[in-house]
């Protein structure tokens, strides 16, 4: 479904939100706070994106213009998951799923891709957080970066993203114009709110951490114990914990790339879902959703998301591609360093800044993920 030219002002706006709200689904979290209005919990200073132009000042004869109007693309939007242990006191978060949402100049397409926690990067120095530099994993530039000097047991999830930010722009060679890191918190609550959601399961999946009946599986040393939940290849229907436990699971044929996968195939079902169920009619849905999910923003930087979600909102869901790219295990004396990206993936990204992307798709046919 896409936005035609009848849709009125309020319903594109509306569909705008949840459709911002969904394509910032990442490793089973939802950044949307306050969407309407207000600060978010925490906020960190972000430069001014490039890809905006000044828009004249509105004479009182003239209507004002609607929000995002002078965003433009090109857009890129930095999405990252921590786990839950975010909220212990003293944990240092790590960026458990790395996403970029990629808007070529006119925002009428999209391309959505994942890069591995265990990317070995160049991550830069950091003063504000004490860090020297080096070239390790990515999830590590997060925790580095929430380090607050004379607060060892306060780290910051803001600052974290700050250096998270710099170093997936030096490896990307993208501006990342705003960004979001969100928990696995709320997330079956958006799902649930939606009725569930439908989506092809492309390889079994047993669940280490769930039950058949949705209960945590009991710790035990070496991993967990008990019935494990289990999805099997096929079309599921999917409840909001069954989605999020799907999302989440590494531990299976593929490893980290089959979850960037399946993580990427249920954020682009969501999409659908909102879309198809229309709700930019029905604004007491709208507010029921983003009261469901009120509890799961920690950080949103760059331009007012309300801004950006307007300038989201006519992107067709036939327009939005999930890119999968391939990569490999690194090693060093018979140990394990971390992943890197084949010569195929890394070109992906200097086609995509050279405006370049469709046609290297097509070339590469292997690299979009089905849906």
């Amino acid at each position: 479904m896409s936005l035609g030219s009848g849709t009125s002002r309020r319903g594109r706006l509306l569909i705008g939100l949840l459709l911002a709200a969904v394509v910032l689904v990442t490793a089973g979290g939802v950044v949307i706070s306050r969407l309407v209005g207000g600060p978010s919990p925490e906020r960190a200073a972000a430069p001014a994106p490039t890809s905006a132009t000044n828009t004249p000042a509105a004479t009182p004869s003239s209507p004002p213009p609607p929000p995002g109007a002078d965003i433009t693309g090109p857009l890129n939007l930095l999405l990252v998951g921590v786990d839950t242990r975010v909220s212990v006191p003293g944990w240092e978060p790590h960026a458990d799923a790395v996403l970029v949402l990629h808007v070529p100049r006119g925002l009428d397409r999209a391309y959505l891709f994942s890069l591995p926690r265990d990317l070995l990067v160049d991550i830069p120095a950091f003063p504000k957080a004490g860090y020297r530099g080096g070239r390790t994993k990515l999830t590590h530039a997060m925790s580095y970066g929430s380090r607050v000097p004379g607060r060892a047991k306060q780290p910051s999830a803001a600052q974290g993203y700050e250096l998270l930010r710099s170093t997936v722009s030096g490896y990307t060679g993208l501006r990342i114009d705003a960004g979001a890191v969100v928990t696995f918190a709320g997330f079956d609550r958006l799902v649930d709110s939606l009725g569930g959601v439908d989506i092809h399961v492309d390889q079994r999946v047993a669940s280490r951490h769930r039950q058949p009946d949705g209960r945590h599986r009991e710790s035990a040393p070496g991993g967990y114990t008990g019935p494990q939940m289990v999805y099997e290849k096929g079309d599921r229907h999917l409840t909001g914990w069954q989605a999020l436990d799907y999302a989440r699971q590494r531990y299976i044929p593929g490893g980290d790339y089959s979850r960037q996968r399946h993580q990427q195939q249920l954020i682009r079902a969501l999409v659908g879902k909102i879309l198809d169920q229309g709700l930019a009619r029905d604004p007491d849905r709208v507010q029921q959703v983003v009261g469901a999910l009120s509890d799961t923003l920690i950080y949103v930087g760059g331009p007012k998301l309300i801004d950006v979600a307007y300038a989201l909102g006519g992107l067709p869901t036939d327009r939005f591609t999930l890119v999968g790219l391939p990569g490999r295990s690194v090693g060093s004396g018979g140990g394990y360093r971390g992943e890197q990206f084949t010569s195929v993936g890394r070109r992906f990204l200097t086609e995509l800044r050279a405006g370049r992307a469709d046609a290297y798709l097509a070339e590469n046919p292997s690299l979009r993920i089905k849906t």
